[in-house]
């Protein structure tokens, strides 16, 4: 009796290790692409996108691969921002166990200020990403912030064209 409680004691310790070790690389993954957003460096943000990567948001009906996601950041890159930062950015990694989203996710949730090449205003935003990890890439994301927040910050208003 007592080698069957053995056994089971090491299978669950062995179990919980592996979970955490990848709970723990799943996140340097996504600090990683962070780092790369935040330096805007599209080549290692290209190194850590699955070659299938999907990427959703922030408004309903946004879709994006990989190709258009590092073509898409070397043009802001180049022509867009000045820089991006991440303040109080946090990071928690959970396992989806049942349904189309099966499988290792980590939740990035952070306050972003953007600076643009065009204008001294920065854009100050609350963003939450959520990143889909396999095989040590990011191979789908949820990306969720106020797009018209950052418009009415940078001094747009919104008009009702309808009156």
């Amino acid at each position: 009796m007592n080698k069957i409680k053995y056994f089971v004691v090491l299978f669950f310790l062995a179990s919980c290790s592996k979970s955490s070790i990848n709970a723990e690389n799943n996140i340097k993954i996504v600090e990683r692409y962070v780092q790369a957003v935040e330096n805007l460096d599209y080549q290692t943000m290209s190194s850590l996108l699955d070659d299938n990567y999907l990427g959703l948001g922030p408004s309903y009906g946004d879709s994006i691969r990989k190709a258009e996601a590092v073509e898409n950041w070397k043009y802001s890159s180049e022509n867009l921002y000045k820089n991006i930062k991440y303040d109080r950015s946090r990071n928690a990694s959970i396992i989806v166990e049942d349904g189309d989203d099966k499988g290792e996710w980590v939740s990035n949730w952070a306050e972003l200020t953007i600076n643009y090449q065009w204008t001294d205003t920065p854009v100050t935003l609350w963003a939450n990403s959520i990143y889909k990890i396999e095989n040590g890439k990011i191979i789908k994301s949820y990306t969720f912030y106020n797009e018209a927040d950052a418009y009415r910050q940078l001094g747009f208003d919104f008009l009702d064209l309808n009156n």
